[in-house]
């Protein structure tokens, strides 16, 4: 069976960080100097090759100008490579995540996220685990995944289903409403039944425009009404989530009702979510939630946030008819939110 081939791409993260001489803080290195620390890799059986950014990216420093780079980057090396394996810091790794696979159309090869919580050259990293176990699953005779996922601490997951849970332990990913799609123990396996399956054979392409005019509100008891009516009211914002109670609820006072319908009217595009880690918004389910829904909010369902951000990025981008990106929030594109038992 021939080789597989995997292009890693070094974007940035803590992997690829050390404390220099003098200082105490972390700042990164060049990756011919990381590599080192990976002799394993010579191991695997797969051909690899390597490309580094030329100035490592912070994860805080992250922005959608860097994902189309990477997605730019997949696609001229398609046809050449056989899965792509990204290292990224894990502060906005779930981000990207999630926008690559909305941004990654037509997908049929393995592209995986994965970093680390300790920088490589410390004793406990866990980089070496990571790196290795994102290796092996992108050229694994057997794997067809055809998706983004984030590997991390033996587990797979879903890239838009993802949100970083934990900035002290190795577990520092969760997928709150779906399944593991592999695992790493002593043997690896895959769970294909979780799979994503392409839907059509359409010819693999991306979608580079995206429109980061969006804002989110996150409520909170006594939230100033000032602070919501200006961040609505914003010029050229053209979508807001909301981050709301429990299965989708926010205060139906009718200050926060009339500034967000008068928006909706002027096509402003409103989705809701749960400011829960766990659960889903059923905007029929409570008045307070119902009123949103009567006045044109969108349910985000079970959708978490970099999800649903990056998913309106995308939409934004690509289409001008705001009740057709309503009807597309709806749908599962990527796999990014469960349809059964859809609650408009």
């Amino acid at each position: 069976m021939t080789p597989k081939k995997i292009l890693v791409i070094y974007t940035g993260g803590t992997i690829g960080m050390m404390q220099a001489a003098g200082k105490k803080y972390l700042e990164a290195v060049d990756f011919r100097y990381i590599r080192d620390f990976f002799p394993e890799v010579e191991r695997l059986t797969c051909e690899i090759e390597y490309f580094a950014f030329d100035k490592p990216i912070d994860s805080s420093n992250m922005i959608p100008e860097v994902w189309i780079q990477l997605a730019q980057m997949i696609e001229q090396n398609y046809d050449e490579y056989d899965g792509f394996v990204i290292l990224h810091g894990t502060d906005t790794m779930s981000y990207t995540a999630s926008a690559l696979s909305f941004m990654l159309e037509n997908l049929r090869k393995p592209v995986i996220l994965t970093g680390s919580q300790l920088p490589v050259a410390v004793l406990r990293s866990d980089a070496k685990e990571n790196l290795l176990t994102s290796l092996e699953i992108a050229s694994h005779p057997l794997n067809s995944l055809t998706e983004v996922a984030i590997c991390f601490d033996s587990k797979v997951l879903r890239g838009n289903r993802t949100l970083k849970f934990s900035s002290e332990k190795f577990q520092a990913f969760v997928s709150p409403h779906y399944p593991s799609l592999a695992e790493s123990g002593v043997d690896l396996e895959f769970y294909y039944h979780n799979w994503l399956s392409p839907k059509n054979d359409q010819p693999f392409t991306i979608q580079t425009k995206l429109c980061a005019d969006v804002g989110v509100i996150k409520f909170y008891p006594g939230i100033p009404r000032t602070m919501v009516e200006a961040m609505v009211n914003l010029p050229n914002l053209k979508g807001i989530i909301l981050e709301t109670y429990g299965a989708g609820n926010v205060p139906d006072f009718d200050w926060v009702i009339e500034c967000l319908q008068n928006r909706i009217k002027e096509g402003l595009i409103v989705v809701n979510i749960s400011q829960c880690t766990a659960g889903k918004v059923i905007q029929e389910r409570y008045k307070n939630s119902k009123t949103l829904m009567n006045i044109g909010v969108v349910s985000g369902h079970d959708m978490v946030l970099p999800a649903a951000i990056t998913k309106l990025y995308y939409l934004l981008g690509k289409y001008d008819d705001s009740e057709l990106i309503k009807m597309k929030i709806k749908q599962s594109l990527r796999g990014e939110l469960s349809e059964a038992r859809y609650a408009v």
